[in-house]
């Protein structure tokens, strides 16, 4: 006798694309969300989701940083944009990456423009998010600190698995179109614009350049801000340097003080007139 292999359950055929519906079916919006992907906008992690505090680093920007930036973001008057569609951050952190989302940079000073700010409170930014906003910063401004130089000039290489240089993220992942870096420590500003694949220095006569861009300068002034004089650097336009609100205030109280003067110059002019006039037997009243 010859054995016989077992029976075998029947072959289940498989659907093709020509069995398959190539429509939606009707009730297919019903299915659960996971079979709904969202955009990246939705799913990715907002500025509420993200670290806005130093990260693994120490220190805090010291005095002058901090009195550096107000003097930038109080002098920057952009005669093209309002105060509402132009952001002004100082050690705000940057988050650059979608794909590393928790990679960030915290710029000493940068300018974004094209952006709404915030007018409540609770809509303050506590970070700049990329992948959220959609527009990369305008001009970055780094202040050299000792032991900060060699990054913030390019000098150093990234490191294997690490998070790359502040340079490489505003030249080459970014491509912030203006790059400024200021060192007190020697008086020395540079600047540097995108050309092609990289930053090129822009030369500098005089510690000033002036950005077509924005109908702006920027440049080294020497005075007193806050209480404390230096050199400073901050922004200057057709007419000379942006003055601060209480530069402003200043200015308004000369011409105030002037005007005061010019009237009273005039009123005794009128009554040596006046007196004159009556010397002559004319009454100055009734010239009318």
């Amino acid at each position: 006798m010859y054995q016989t292999d077992p029976p075998r359950p029947p072959q289940e055929t498989m659907p093709t694309m020509w069995d398959l519906p190539s429509e939606e079916i009707p009730g297919e919006s019903d299915l659960p969300d996971e079979f709904h992907p969202r955009p990246p906008q939705e799913t990715m992690p907002t500025m509420y989701d993200l670290p806005s505090e130093l990260v693994g680093e120490s220190g805090l920007p010291d005095e002058f940083h901090c009195i550096q930036a107000d003097l930038l973001s109080e002098t920057c008057q952009h005669p093209n944009y309002s105060s509402t569609e132009i952001l002004l951050a100082s050690d705000l952190n940057l988050y650059y990456d979608p794909r590393h989302t928790l990679w960030y940079k915290r710029p000493d000073w940068y300018m974004v423009l094209g952006v709404p700010t915030a007018d409540q409170q609770q809509e303050l930014r506590l970070s700049y998010v990329i992948w959220q906003e959609g527009v990369a910063p305008f001009l970055v401004v780094e202040l050299l600190s000792p032991g900060t130089e060699q990054e913030d000039l390019g000098q150093t290489l990234r490191e294997t698995n690490k998070p790359p240089t502040k340079w490489e993220v505003y030249e080459r992942i970014l491509r912030v179109p203006y790059y400024v870096v200021y060192d007190r420590y020697e008086n020395n500003l540079r600047a540097f614009k995108i050309n092609g694949a990289g930053y090129e220095a822009i030369s500098l006569p005089e510690p000033r350049f002036w950005l077509k861009e924005l109908d702006l300068g920027l440049g080294l002034w020497q005075g007193t801000y806050q209480q404390a004089t230096g050199l400073w650097l901050r922004w200057y336009n057709t007419a000379g340097w942006i003055p601060t609100l209480k530069e402003q205030a200043e200015q308004e109280h000369q011409r105030a003080e002037q005007e005061h003067q010019r009237a009273e110059q005039e009123r005794q002019r009128a009554d040596r007139l006046a007196e004159y006039l009556r010397s002559q037997g004319i009454d100055p009243d009734n010239l009318n």
